[in-house]
């Protein structure tokens, strides 16, 4: 889920008040929720019909009747994290913003989120622990509470499978050695593609093995995106492509829908979200294929990374923080609520309780003859890996996509495009202000 680049002014003060391991937020103190009069908060979100799920909210019991909150649709991704940015400068920040995981850094780096640990921070327990880090960042502060994950699984046609005598691959080496069966049997077909156009797939393969691509010291940020995980991530998919064993053509387009729709790629790396886009990319071929965990670096490993999520923050702006809290608590951890995001929203919810329930009885319909679907990923969404986020991963994906994507095209070396994903991040940062170790 990618990134607009922009400037921001930020200074090393804010790296200093970055703690230890993370970072702590200098915002202001929480606001008067607990006033007896009516509070009204705004909630700033781009989910499809989040306004009839705060609707249970608003007729709701008790508490409920004296806080309203009114949800304003807004576009996604950077185009938000900008408008939050510059509302805030001004002081007029909503009370609640719907943020991407791997925006957080950047929001409270600006100063821009509340700390609401003392608020929410009982609901920790419904989350598994590599989703709930994502919005502490490695302190005792919580600046968000999580809403929806992208836990990685693998998707394969099981008929061509079972065509070509392939067995699902529990390790990469195994995968390796799938493709390149594959290729030798069918020449024309491919297992999967290396797509540099979505940078969130490379940043959960690496989050799997272990990268921690931003990480604090003291009063300075690390930067390790050429990290030894990463580089035996970009090394092993750079091998694949330059002998050919998979192809090279980014995701999402025409040539691509129509490799997966005709069986031309029979597999797919991708997240607990496929269904919805197999169902448009590939709609021939319903049914025809399955889940499985993602493929471990170590047959004694068992977990998996991350690929798109969001959550629900309270601003530093917000007069009613205490309640904001509260609203951004029960949107994702009451069963009602759940139901409700799932229904009207159509996400994969972050809270475990709700992963095996409600709408996630049953199957997607693409995938109705797997009907262990949900069970299985609910299984694989608690094995997410911890991640390590930092204040301008707008650049880091950026690079990504031009020199990975560069490099994909004419089959060169992956270790250089790390290389450059490295040096362009830390030099952006110091730019911006930032103290950043050698």
């Amino acid at each position: 889920m990618p990134y607009t680049k922009r400037r921001r002014l930020v200074t090393s003060a804010v790296a200093m008040a970055l703690g230890a391991t993370a970072l702590a937020a200098c915002g202001t103190e929480s606001g008067d929720s607990e006033t007896s009069g009516p509070v009204s908060l705004t909630y700033w979100s781009w989910t499809p019909g989040m306004d009839r799920v705060v609707d249970l909210w608003n007729k709701g019991p008790g508490k409920r009747d004296r806080i309203t909150v009114t949800v304003k649709k807004q576009a996604s991704g950077d185009t938000l994290v900008t408008k939050i940015l510059t509302a805030h400068k001004a002081g007029k920040a909503p009370d609640l913003v719907q943020a991407e995981y791997q925006a957080l850094p950047t929001l409270v780096s600006n100063d821009a989120l509340a700390d609401i640990a003392k608020n929410v921070g009982d609901a920790e327990d419904k989350f598994a622990d590599g989703v709930w880090q994502q919005t502490t960042l490695g302190t005792d502060a919580v600046y968000a509470v999580p809403q929806d994950i992208g836990p990685m699984m693998f998707y394969y046609r099981e008929d061509l499978f079972k065509q070509y005598g392939l067995t699902v691959p529990t390790t990469w080496d195994e995968f390796a050695e799938t493709a390149r069966k594959l290729k030798k049997a069918a020449p024309d077909k491919d297992l999967t593609t290396f797509s540099a156009n979505d940078s969130g797939l490379f940043a959960g393969l690496a989050q799997q093995a272990g990268a921690k691509w931003w990480t604090t010291s003291g009063d300075q940020w690390k930067v390790a995106i050429d990290d030894a995980a990463t580089r035996k991530v970009a090394t092993f998919w750079g091998g694949l492509v330059k002998e050919g064993a998979i192809d090279n053509q980014p995701m999402y387009t025409p040539a691509w829908n129509k490799a997966l729709d005709t069986g031309k790629q029979i597999a797919w790396v991708s997240a607990v979200w496929a269904p919805g886009t197999l169902t448009t990319a590939a709609p021939r071929t319903k049914g025809k294929w399955a889940m499985a965990p993602l493929p471990q670096w170590s047959a004694s490993e068992n977990r998996t990374g991350s690929w798109g999520g969001s959550s629900t923050a309270v601003t530093t702006d917000s007069r009613h923080q205490e309640a904001a809290a509260e609203f951004a608590a029960w949107l994702n951890t009451d069963g009602d609520a759940l139901n409700a995001l799932a229904k009207e929203s159509g996400i994969y919810p972050a809270a475990k309780s709700a992963q095996t329930s409600g709408a996630f009885l049953e199957p997607p319909a693409y995938f109705s003859h797997q009907a262990d679907f949900y069970t299985k990923a609910a299984d694989i969404a608690q094995t997410t890996a911890p991640s390590a986020w930092g204040p301008n991963v707008n650049v880091a994906y950026t690079t990504f996509k031009d020199a990975f994507g560069a490099a994909a095209k004419n089959k060169s070396d992956f270790g250089a495009a790390l290389g450059e994903m490295q040096d362009d991040t830390v030099a952006d940062m110091k730019k911006q202000g930032f103290e950043v170790a050698e």
